[in-house]
């Protein structure tokens, strides 16, 4: 019984995590993490660590898939990168000396936001528009654009992908599909860099748990992939946004029953 209730949570928590991932770029710790936590009583941290390795997989899978459906922007994305790996850093450390604020819901709210944006107002970006920005100006863009979305990150703890969506599309000008390709690239690496960290210091995961985890999110994050690269843009947005709306309505509940 106990093995089967962790092959139920782990399929809907990898569904959902697959899904945010494969549609918009989203961290599988959004949904993952809640999830192990409410019903398989997991350590947070440890639940953390999971998602995130579970994270790595599907969002190199999704990025080889943008990449290959030539909707990936490696350059502008690497150099995002780097900003958003040394300033999650810098932004950790002022967040360590700061009083605890209330922002657990920064990612629900951020995930809602976002799902409801993408339905009521598309985004309908074009490549030759933003083929028409120089290549000197998107990477300055790319640097301070990383800089703020890692300070955030580190300082809240929370909404990297959504961040880098909505900053890749509202402020850059990305094509979403471009944008979604470029932002599971990085976080492929940052969920790398994350989950090394979360093992190394809290030591290894139930196996089980993590092996479940890691192969659904990743089967998921395929499937939604696929079919975004094959959908037509308005489609798309409306099939993110309403993937969006429902993985934020139901972490926010898990979170209550939390």
């Amino acid at each position: 019984m106990e093995l089967l209730i962790t092959i139920i949570v782990t399929f809907f928590a990898g569904m959902g995590a697959g899904l945010g991932t494969g549609f918009a770029g989203m961290s599988a710790a959004a949904v993952i993490t809640p999830m192990l936590v409410t019903f398989l009583g997991i350590e947070p941290y440890m639940a953390v660590g999971i998602a995130l390795s579970s994270d790595v997989l599907a969002s190199a899978v999704s990025a080889y898939t943008y990449g290959k459906n030539k909707n990936l922007d490696i350059r502008n994305g690497l150099i995002m990168m780097v900003s958003v790996l040394v300033f999650t850093v810098a932004g950790s450390y002022v967040s360590s000396l700061v009083p605890a604020a209330a922002m657990g819901n920064f990612s629900v709210f951020m995930t809602l936001l976002l799902g409801i944006k993408f339905i009521v107002k598309p985004i309908m970006t074009t490549k030759e528009s933003m083929q028409g920005v120089s290549a000197k100006k998107r990477a300055a863009q790319s640097v301070i654009c990383g800089i703020l979305i890692g300070f955030i990150c580190g300082f809240i703890g929370a909404g990297g992908g959504m961040m880098m969506l909505l900053i890749l599309t509202s402020v850059l000008g990305y094509e979403l599909k471009t944008a979604v390709g470029t932002s599971v690239f990085i976080m492929a690496f940052t969920a790398f860099t994350g989950a090394v960290s979360h093992f190394v210091i809290g030591g290894s995961p139930d196996l089980l748990v993590w092996i479940f985890c890691v192969v659904f999110t990743f089967l998921w994050a395929r499937i939604a992939a696929v079919f975004a690269n094959k959908a037509e843009p308005k489609v798309l947005n409306r099939a993110t946004g309403a993937v969006l709306v429902i993985l934020g309505v139901a972490v926010f509940l898990f979170s209550l029953i939390a």
